[in-house]
């Protein structure tokens, strides 16, 4: 039987073994840093709120992945959005901008139900809380070692779907004696992201305006994007308002390892200012998340990670999709398990 091991149980990683489980025989190992699934597709609860504080719904921008959303995945407590997504300058000036018929997808209990319910039609076993440290490669088959010495495997495929940053670093240190092994984590390498520093900021009103989001078009404003979680049925209590506060990438490196109730003040005021509300600066509790690699901005070389493939080690995430979406990422998934799958 062949084993296929996943460091990271993000969005591609879950569609991947959706795909794995139903067209091959395959036993499917994960091994995931943190201790939950889908990566930066998170979700959080605080008092009777769910707040999705990374990515903050799908997209329906491909087909594929609008049917495995609404068709073949169970739809109970599937979210969507119906109000639209306005924008503002650099000036904080607010004015209608997107249109409200486009779908953007949650769930009640968060976006995280993605990866949830696409390992739950598996027979995958996720294994949460282990840090990948190292990889080697011996008589063709992978091993994976965590940071607490434990060795998994060995594999008879192995697929990397950290952030690209992450993923050359474990192709540097690899125990894989190719000269491919170079050029491949040298274009992994060159991957560019986007970091952000997000803040969450709650309070015991109810915040009417007409728009779900607000996102800054021209790029020259502080606060990239605003997003009223009350908007997500299940989220948020009636009379209450959650707003999930994106920094724009320059702001976020600058401050990224500031004080985060500095940082969380200082994002309240601007969101005060951009809203146009006196009360938003005076949140009564609040959270935050630094993601030093958010979004992509560059894709990775498909002829390199095709290459990789004839070596059993696939490559898959928004990065390798070079979108920086969740849809984008979930397609990928799809996609690398069907080649996966067909390669058996």
């Amino acid at each position: 039987m062949t084993h296929i091991g996943f460091v990271g149980a993000g969005a591609a990683t879950a569609a991947a073994a959706y795909v794995l489980d139903s067209t091959t025989d395959a036993t499917v190992t994960v091994l995931e840093k943190s201790r939950g699934v889908c990566g930066r597709a998170a979700t959080r609860r605080r008092d009777g709120i769910r707040y999705d504080y990374g990515a903050n719904y799908v997209k329906a921008d491909d087909e594929r992945v609008v049917a495995l959303i609404t068709e073949e995945l169970d739809t109970d407590g599937l979210v969507d959005v119906t109000e639209p997504i306005y924008v503002f300058d650099a000036d904080g000036t607010v004015s209608e901008g997107r249109d409200a018929d486009e779908h953007k997808w949650s769930y009640e209990e968060g976006l995280t139900q993605i990866a949830k319910r696409l390992f739950a039609r598996t027979d995958a076993t996720v294994h949460t809380e282990t840090r990948v440290e190292t990889i080697a490669r011996e008589d063709e088959r992978w091993t994976a070692t965590d940071t607490d010495g434990e060795r998994w495997g060995p594999f008879d495929v192995l697929c990397l779907n950290p952030p690209a940053p992450q993923t050359a670093a474990l192709l540097a240190d690899a125990e894989w004696d190719d000269p491919f092994r170079a050029d491949l984590t040298a274009a992994v390498d060159d991957v560019d992201y986007r970091t952000i520093w997000t803040g969450i900021l709650h309070y015991p009103f109810e915040l009417d305006r007409p728009y779900y989001a607000l996102v800054n078009t021209d790029k020259d404003h502080a606060v990239g994007w605003i997003a009223r979680e009350e908007c997500k049925d299940g989220h948020v209590p009636d009379g209450e308002s959650l707003l999930v506060v994106q920094a724009n990438h320059e702001w976020s490196v600058e401050h990224y390892d500031a004080a985060p109730e500095d940082n969380v003040t200082a994002l309240a005021e601007m969101t005060a200012d951009i809203i146009g509300d006196e009360r938003l600066r005076d949140p009564d509790w609040t959270d935050w998340q630094g993601w030093r690699y958010a979004q992509p901005e560059t894709g990775v070389p498909s002829g390199l990670v095709q290459s990789a493939e004839d070596y059993d080690l696939y490559c898959l995430g928004d990065w390798v999709a070079g979108e920086a979406r969740l849809h984008a990422a979930l397609r990928n998934g799809l996609d690398t398990g069907e080649r996966l799958a067909h390669r058996l």
